[in-house]
């Protein structure tokens, strides 16, 4: 059951894109927006797998591509955030490794904040993430974090989650809290 998360008076939509044209391209190494300038995210529609979002980091030589793309839908207040492991994400007994879950889960509580219109990408950082591993997931087929706002202040988003797969209920449950930060200028 999905909570509500009303905005704050205070907290605007965040638009999706700051040219309007409803595709959010947040920079990259090799994209850019408009004017010729780089962009750090993307943050659009992907042709390859219909219904999903897009939220991929532009740079790879940052973390966030070792997860490889990461694709959101949000259905009924609940953001879908999906991964598809490979070895590189394994442990020794060929199962996805914790290290690799906690840094999806990092990324994916952006990626819903940007799915529920609350952050632009890269519009915050993580005050606390607590996680709990109940089960282990396969490196073959996608992972998915499915995330709930509780609520969100000023500043703060305060979110839950659990790690699923197909066959498996649930890999690892979560709790965090995001602090907002300030929007860059656009010149």
């Amino acid at each position: 059951m999905a909570l509500e998360h009303p905005r704050p008076a205070d907290s605007a939509p965040v638009p999706a894109s700051p040219d309007g044209s409803g595709t959010a391209a947040f920079g990259a190494a090799g994209a850019t927006g408009g004017e010729g300038k780089a962009v750090p995210f993307r943050y659009e529609a992907d042709p390859d797998v219909p219904g999903w979002m897009l939220w991929q980091l532009g740079d790879s030589s940052r973390f966030n591509a070792f997860l490889g793309p990461i694709h959101v839908r949000v259905e009924d207040g609940i953001a879908r955030v999906r991964m598809t492991p490979t070895r590189a994400h394994s442990n020794l007994r060929d199962q996805i490794h914790g290290g690799a879950l906690l840094g999806f889960i990092d990324c994916a509580l952006f990626a819903a904040a940007r799915g529920f219109d609350l952050l632009q990408a890269g519009g915050g950082v993580t005050l606390d993430l607590a996680t709990q591993f109940i089960g282990g997931g396969a490196i073959d087929r996608p992972v998915e974090a499915r995330i709930e706002l509780l609520r969100e202040t000023g500043r703060l988003l305060f979110l839950r989650g659990l790690i699923v797969q197909d066959d498996v209920s649930t890999i690892a449950s979560f709790t965090a809290t995001l602090r907002k930060s300030t929007p860059p200028a656009i010149a």
